[in-house]
């Protein structure tokens, strides 16, 4: 049985005060658990699994310590997930380092201007992964990398991605030397694009797009071209678009 003491912080890392207090943060389901079991053991402090998922894992959880797998029942399970269908397993999880200032050059890194929708967000950085692009720099607005639902987003990929978050229009100033691309709806058409292989891609915020002072700093702005007649494009699909154009041309 858990303790109320454990139930109950377990449960608190469902808010975000108490996840930026922290070392540790809740990752849910046998996908994304076993992603951190085959690739950083290490950062796993405890898992509480229902038994059907516990038979089937054991090779997986050889590398862990017997005494941080708990059993636990579907009632409890419930009451420690924080989705509406509880998925077999939950595990609590070290907060792995992230770096402070991003090495910008040989490579796309990709820079998100006030992306708050935690979905969003993580489906970004996994497209980022999909993609090669291994580090992520976000302003202080965007949406928390702890976030449960941009963990679940990234499926994993939180392990291959640094995510940095700044005060944007200072760090944006201080990386002008590099090449700036911004997507916006007046730019030049993405697909007459040459090859790419070293500059910042600034994707802007959901229904605002890029901020005017972030844009500012731009080398080139570039547009998806518009065949049909919606109006806009979610902004991790644009993000989506926009890396695997950069990559082909590389």
């Amino acid at each position: 049985m858990l303790s109320k003491s454990r139930l109950k912080y377990i449960q608190s890392l469902s808010h975000k005060k108490f996840r930026e207090a922290s070392p540790e943060f809740i990752i849910e389901g046998p996908k994304i658990v076993e992603e951190f079991l085959l690739n950083r053991p290490e950062l796993i402090n405890e898992i509480f699994t229902l038994d059907t998922w516990l038979q089937g894992a054991k090779i997986l959880l050889s590398s862990l310590s017997p005494e941080k797998v708990i059993s636990v029942s579907e009632i409890e399970l419930e009451k420690l997930s924080g989705l509406s269908t509880p998925n077999q397993v939950l595990a609590l999880v070290q907060k792995p380092d992230q770096p402070t200032v991003p090495d910008l050059r040989n490579r796309i890194t990709l820079v998100l201007d006030n992306i708050q929708d935690p979905g969003n967000m993580g489906t970004i950085i996994r497209t980022a992964d999909w993609f090669g692009i291994s580090q992520v720099v976000c302003s202080k607005e965007s949406a928390e990398l702890y976030n449960p639902k941009v963990i679940q987003s990234t499926m994993g990929s939180i392990l291959r991605v640094a995510v940095i978050y700044t005060d944007l229009d200072q760090w944006i100033e201080k990386v002008k030397d590099f090449p700036i691309y911004c997507t916006a709806l007046n730019g030049k058409n993405l697909y007459e694009m040459g090859p790419v292989k070293e500059g910042l891609l600034i994707i802007g915020n959901e229904s605002k797009g890029v901020r005017q002072s972030v844009m500012q700093a731009a080398t080139k702005k570039i547009t998806i071209p518009r065949f049909g007649g919606a109006e806009s494009l979610n902004a991790a699909v644009a993000a989506g678009i926009v890396m695997a154009q950069l990559r082909k041309s590389c």
